[in-house]
C-alpha cells in the first residue's frame, strides 16, 4: 500500500471525494460523461482505501446500501465473493465444499436475493434464481453493492437484498494498468489429489486515442483438491409401523395418567381437524463417506469502450465462467427403512427419538460414487450512454446470459454412477447415538463377527443419473435521467422501461441397473476377494467426538468403480437375469421440464432536496410497475403399475417404457411497487434514514414447473410425488427501515438500523394424500396379509424378506425375476403423498443491525465489527407434524475484522459467526410430517498477510478456516442427527505484480 499524507483545501477535498466515490457508483444510476477533469488524484489503496470507499458509498446512497470495494486493481478483500459479502452487516453465507456459495441477507436465503452483474439479471444455476458465487472469481470485480431497501429503478427479485457485482471498465480510469497474481494452494484435507494446486489471475486495462477508446480483459484459473469426510442419516420417519415385544422397548417419553406416552405433537392430518398425538422417530439409514474432490474454475471477461464524443459512450462486454467438479466417493452404511416386522428392540429419549434401534432384515452396503459436473456460463452485453443535453441523458442496455449445468460429464460413463455392493448375510444391525457428536452402527453378521468377509459381498444394485439443465436470460433496459431546476425541491427525474425473458429447462433422471438386487442372488462370485481393500477408520472424522469405542464401524471396504461396473456388465447379461440386464440405460426418454417467464416493467423515480429547520433533507420517491407471464410446457411419464422387486425395493413401471404426455400450464400476475427514501443530515457527521417500500421475490422456477412426477422407487413409507404450480404469485414484502449513522472520522463510522418486513403471498410446499386410478399396492393387500398371518402362525418373525418369500412361494401374481405384481382385484390403491407449492398467507420478519468501523489514526491499525439480530413469525415449530410457512436461513450473525497496514506490511484477521438456522423442511420419504433440517452454529477464522517487496511486487499468505470448523445438521432435536462434515484448513502463498495502479 502506498499512502501519502497531505493537507487538502475544502475544494480539493471535495474534488477528490467525488472522484474516489465515482469508482464505485451504483450501476443503476446513469453515469455522466466519461471525460474527467485534468486533476491529479492521490488514491488510498489497500485495506484502508477499500474501507474508506465502501463507507463513502454507504453514506451517500439513497436508502440502506452497503458496499465492498477492491483494495486495488485485481485484488479483492477475499478470493471468494461470498466470503467478502459476509463482511457486510446482515449478510451470511451458506457453504458448499467448505467455501462460500450463496448468501442470506437479513434472514432471507439465496432464493430471496437477486444478483446482478453491472445491473443486469444473470441466469441462475439449476432450477433456481440463486447465483452461486463460488463459480465467479473476484479478480475482475471492482466493487460489490448490497441494496437492502426498495428502489424503483432496481430490477425486482431481491426481497432480502439486491447484490450488484460491478466490474472494472477501462474509460473509468484511463491509462495502462495491469496486474498478475499467482499462488499455490494447500488443502490440509487432501489425500488423493495434489498437495499443492495452482491459482493464477491477471487483469489488463488500457486506453487509446486521447482516452476515447479503451479495452480491458481479465482471467483467472483456480484448482482445488480436497477431501470431505462426512456422516449422514438420510431421514427420520415418524411413527413407522413396528412389531417389537414390550420387554425390548425402553421408552423415556413422558407418560400421561393412563401410562401411555404423552401426546406432545400436533398432527393436522390426524382425525377430522387434526389432533395431538404421541410420536416416535426412527432413523431410515445411517452412512459415512469419504469424498475426494477436484474442482477447476476458469473465468474471463473482456470489455471494449468507445467514446466518439464527450456525450456518447459505447460499451461491449463478454463474460465467461466454467467450473468443473469431480468427485470420487466411498460410502458405507445400513438401511433401516423397511421397519415393520424387522424391528427387534429400541430405546427412545424424552422427545421420542430413537437413540438405539436393533433390527433384522434389509442389508448393509459399500457404495462407490463418481460424478463429474460442469457449470458453464456466458454473458454478452452492449451498453450505450448518451448525454442528449446538459440536463437529459439516456442509457440503453441489452444483454443475454446463459448457464448450462450437466452432471454427466464423466468421460467414461456419461453419467454419474452409484454402484452399491453389499450383503444381506446378517442376523441384526444396531443404530446407537447416546454419546458423542455422531451416531454409529454395528452389524451382527451370520459369520459370527461384526465384520463382513469380502467373499460375502455381492451385487446389490446401481444407479446411473444424468440431469442436465439450461437457464437463459435476455434483457433490454432503457433508462433516462433528467436534471431539473425548480423552486419546490425537485432535482432529478429518472424513468425507464425493461423487457426480460427468462427460460429454464432440464431433463434426465435416474436409471437403476440390476434393480432386483439380492432377490436374484447377490452374485458374489463376480467379485474376487482381491478386488476389495479394507480401510481402517481410526482417524476418520477426528474433529468430532464419538462414544468410548470410537467411530463404529471402524472399517470399510473400498473397490474400484470401473472394475465393479465392468464385471457386472460382463456377467449380469440378459441370459442371466432377463430384462433386468445390467446397463446404464438411456436418458433420452425422460421428461423435459421447462419454464418460460416474460416480464415488462416501467418505473418513475424522483430525487428531491429540501431545507427544513436548517436540516438538509433528501427524498427519493418512486414507483415501479411490472407484468409477468409464465408458460410451463410439461412432459410427464404415465405410471402404469408399482411392483415389489423384493426386500426394500419397490419400482414404478411407466407405460410404454416411459411414454410422455405434454401439457401447457400458464400463469400471470402484475405488480405496482411504490417506495420512498428520506435521508436527513442532522449534522456534518450524523445521518438518519427512513425508508418505506415494496419488494418482491418471484417463485423459484422449479416451483412453477407444471408436470406431475411420481417417484420411480416408491419404497414403503415413501410413496411420494411432486407437481409444480405456474399460477404462484410472488412473495410481496412491505418494508420499513429506520437507521442512524455517525461518520466521525475518515474511514470511521458507527451505525444502527432497524428493519421490518411484512411478506404477503408466502409460498410453502403443501402435501396432499391422493390415489391414482390403476395404481394398486401389494402392501397390505390380501396376499400380504395372508403371508403375515402364515409366518406369525409358524412362530417366525414377519420381516419384509420373509413376507416376500412367502408370497413368491405361493406363486400368485409373480412376474419375471420373481417380481410381485399388483392385483387390482385384491390390492388397495396406493396412497401417494404429493408435494405442491401454494401461496399460504403472510409472515413478518424484523431485526436490528449494528456496525462500527474504526481506523486508529495513522497507526496502521483498524478494526470493524457488525452484528445482526433477526426475529419473526417464521420459525419452525418442532412439535407440529406438517409443513409450515417458515423462512429458511433466518439466523443471527456477527463479523469481526482486525488489521494492521503500514510500511508495506498488511495483516488482516477476520471472523464470521452464524447462529443455528433452518436449512429447509422436508426429508426424503418423510411424507406430510415435513421435518426440519437445522444447521448448527458456525464460526470461521481467516487470515491474510501481504508484504510489498517493491512498489509493484507483493508477496502474500492466506489461511482459511484456521480452526478447522466443522459443519453439522440435525432435525427436530439434536439427537435426530442428519449430517456432519469436516474439510480441514487450507493455506495459500503467492505473489502479485501490478503496474499503473
Amino acid at each position: 500500500m502506498n499512502t501519502i499524507n497531505f493537507k487538502k483545501s475544502q475544494l480539493a477535498a471535495a474534488v477528490s471525494f467525488v472522484i474516489a466515490a465515482s469508482t464505485v457508483n451504483l450501476a443503476y444510476a446513469a453515469e455522466e460523461s466519461t471525460a474527467e477533469p485534468d486533476i491529479e488524484v492521490i488514491e488510498i489503496k489497500g485495506i484502508r482505501g477499500s474501507l474508506i470507499r465502501s463507507m463513502d458509498v454507504k453514506r451517500d446512497a439513497s436508502g440502506v446500501v452497503d458496499a465492498i470495494s477492491a483494495e486495488e486493481m485485481g485484488k479483492f478483500p477475499d478470493t471468494n465473493l461470498a466470503e467478502s459479502l459476509q463482511r457486510i452487516t446482515g449478510v451470511t453465507v451458506s457453504r458448499a465444499n467448505g467455501e462460500g456459495s450463496q448468501i442470506t441477507v437479513r434472514g432471507f436465503g439465496p432464493s430471496f436475493n437477486l444478483v446482478t452483474l453491472n445491473g443486469r439479471q444473470m441466469a441462475g444455476t439449476g432450477f433456481t434464481r440463486s447465483f452461486n458465487f463460488e463459480n465467479l472469481s473476484s479478480e475482475g470485480v471492482s466493487s460489490l453493492e448490497v441494496i437492502k431497501t426498495a428502489r424503483a429503478e432496481t430490477p425486482t427479485g431481491g426481497l432480502g437484498a439486491t447484490v450488484n457485482i460491478v466490474t472494472a471498465k477501462p474509460l473509468q480510469k484511463p491509462g495502462e494498468r495491469y496486474s498478475f497474481m499467482a499462488k499455490g494452494i494447500h488443502d490440509s484435507s487432501v489425500e488423493e489429489g495434489d498437495n499443492i494446486t495452482p491459482e493464477i489471475a491477471g487483469i489488463y486495462s488500457n486506453t487509446f486515442a486521447d482516452d476515447r477508446f479503451g479495452v480491458s480483459a481479465n482471467f483467472s484459473y483456480h484448482r482445488r483438491d480436497f477431501q470431505r469426510q462426512a456422516a449422514n442419516v438420510r431421514s427420520w420417519l415418524v411413527n413407522p409401523s413396528l412389531s417389537v415385544d414390550a420387554e425390548n422397548i425402553i421408552d423415556n417419553r413422558p407418560m400421561d395418567a393412563d401410562g401411555n406416552p404423552a401426546k406432545q405433537y400436533f398432527d393436522p392430518n390426524a382425525g377430522d381437524n387434526g389432533e395431538f398425538v404421541s410420536a416416535a422417530f426412527f432413523p431410515q439409514e445411517v452412512s459415512f463417506a469419504k469424498d475426494d474432490i477436484q474442482r477447476e474454475r476458469f473465468n474471463a471477461q473482456a470489455t471494449i469502450q468507445f467514446a466518439p464524443t464527450d456525450n456518447l459512450t459505447f460499451t461491449l462486454d463478454h463474460t465467461v465462467s466454467n467450473a468443473i467438479t469431480g468427485n470420487n466417493s466411498l460410502s458405507w452404511g445400513i438401511w433401516n427403512g423397511s421397519f415393520g416386522g424387522n424391528g427387534n428392540a429400541y430405546e427412545l429419549d424424552e422427545n421420542g427419538t430413537a437413540v438405539y434401534y436393533n433390527s433384522a432384515g434389509d442389508d448393509a452396503s459399500f457404495t462407490a460414487f463418481r460424478e463429474t459436473s460442469e457449470v458453464d456460463s456466458k454473458a454478452t452485453g452492449i451498453n450505450i450512454e448518451w448525454l442528449a443535453t446538459e440536463d437529459l441523458s439516456f442509457k440503453l442496455d441489452a444483454h443475454t446470459s446463459k448457464t448450462t449445468t450437466d452432471n454427466g460429464k464423466d468421460k467414461g460413463l456419461n453419467a454419474n454412477a452409484r454402484i452399491i455392493l453389499g450383503s444381506a448375510e446378517l442376523r441384526s444391525k444396531e443404530y446407537f447415538f447416546k454419546e458423542g457428536d455422531i451416531p454409529g452402527y454395528n452389524i451382527n453378521w451370520n459369520n459370527g463377527t461384526q465384520e463382513v468377509n469380502p467373499n460375502q459381498i455381492g451385487s446389490n444394485f446401481s444407479i446411473f443419473t444424468r440431469t442436465p439443465g439450461e437457464s437463459e436470460v435476455s434483457q433490454v433496459q432503457l433508462d433516462g435521467k433528467l436534471f431539473t431546476e425548480t423552486d419546490f425541491g425537485l432535482e432529478t427525474i429518472k424513468f425507464g422501461a425493461a423487457y426480460t425473458k427468462q427460460t429454464l429447462s432440464g431433463w434426465g433422471g435416474s436409471n437403476n441397473a440390476n434393480a432386483p438386487g439380492f432377490n436374484n442372488g447377490v452374485f458374489a462370485e463376480i467379485f474376487p476377494d482381491a478386488m476389495f481393500e479394507r480401510v481402517d477408520l481410526s482417524n476418520f472424522l477426528d474433529e468430532f467426538s464419538f462414544g468410548p469405542n470410537g467411530v463404529a464401524p471402524g472399517y470399510a471396504y473400498s473397490y474400484d468403480l470401473d472394475e465393479a461396473f465392468a464385471r457386472q456388465s460382463a456377467y449380469l447379461t440378459e441370459d442371466v437375469i432377463g430384462s433386468d440386464v445390467y446397463q446404464i440405460g438411456s436418458f433420452d426418454d425422460f421428461p423435459l421440464n421447462k419454464v418460460e417467464e416474460e416480464t415488462i416493467s416501467l418505473y418513475l423515480s424522483s430525487n428531491w432536496v429540501f431545507n427544513v429547520s436548517d436540516y438538509d433533507v433528501f427524498v427519493n420517491l418512486g414507483l415501479r410497475y411490472e407484468e409477468t407471464d409464465i408458460v410451463s410446457p410439461a412432459k410427464s411419464r404415465v405410471a402404469e403399475q408399482v411392483y415389489w422387486a423384493g426386500g426394500s425395493e419397490w419400482l414404478t413401471e411407466f407405460a410404454s417404457g416411459g411414454e410422455l404426455v405434454e401439457v401447457d400450464y400458464q400463469g400471470q400476475y402484475d405488480l405496482l411497487l411504490p417506495m420512498i427514501d428520506i435521508k436527513v443530515d442532522l449534522t456534518d457527521d450524523l445521518v438518519s434514514r427512513i425508508s418505506w417500500g415494496q419488494t418482491i421475490t418471484r417463485p423459484t422456477l422449479g416451483d412453477m414447473l407444471g408436470n406431475l412426477s411420481l417417484t420411480p422407487s416408491p419404497k414403503l413409507n415413501s410413496r411420494s410425488g411432486s407437481r409444480g404450480n405456474p399460477n404462484l404469485q410472488p412473495f410481496k414484502s412491505t418494508n420499513f427501515d429506520l437507521s442512524l449513522e455517525y461518520y466521525y472520522n475518515e474511514g470511521s463510522y458507527a451505525a444502527v438500523g432497524l428493519f421490518w418486513k411484512d411478506v404477503d403471498n408466502w409460498i410453502d410446499n403443501t402435501q396432499v394424500k391422493t390415489s391414482f386410478e390403476g395404481l394398486h399396492d401389494v402392501y397390505l393387500g390380501e396376499r400380504w396379509n395372508n403371508a403375515v398371518a402364515a409366518i406369525e402362525g409358524r412362530g417366525e418373525q414377519a420381516t419384509d424378506s420373509a413376507i416376500y418369500n412367502e408370497i413368491v412361494a405361493n406363486g400368485i401374481g409373480i412376474g419375471e425375476n420373481n417380481r410381485i405384481l399388483p392385483d387390482p382385484a385384491t390390492d388397495p390403491l396406493i396412497e401417494w403423498t404429493i408435494n405442491s407449492p401454494e401461496n399460504v398467507g403472510s409472515r413478518k420478519v424484523n431485526g436490528i443491525e449494528v456496525a462500527i468501523q474504526h481506523l486508529f489514526g495513522e497507526s496502521g491499525f483498524g478494526a470493524g465489527f457488525n452484528a445482526t439480530m433477526v426475529d419473526g413469525d417464521v420459525e419452525y415449530d418442532n412439535y407440529y407434524l406438517a409443513s409450515q410457512a417458515v423462512l429458511s436461513g433466518l439466523s443471527d450473525s456477527a463479523n469481526i475484522q482486525g488489521f494492521y497496514e503500514k510500511d508495506g506490511l498488511s495483516v488482516k484477521i477476520t471472523g464470521a459467526w452464524r447462529d443455528q438456522y433452518l436449512i429447509a423442511q422436508g426429508l426424503p420419504d418423510s411424507g406430510a410430517s415435513a421435518p426440519p433440517q437445522y444447521a448448527q452454529d458456525y464460526l470461521q477464522w481467516d487470515i491474510s498477510i501481504n508484504y510489498d517487496i517493491t512498489e509493484n511486487t507483493t508477496v502474500f499468505f492466506e489461511g482459511i478456516n484456521l480452526t478447522n470448523e466443522t459443519e453439522r445438521s440435525f432435525s427436530r432435536f439434536e439427537s435426530q442427527f442428519l449430517s456432519a462434515a469436516q474439510y480441514g484448513p487450507r493455506y495459500a502463498i503467492g505473489f502479485r505484480y501490478s503496474m499503473g495502479n
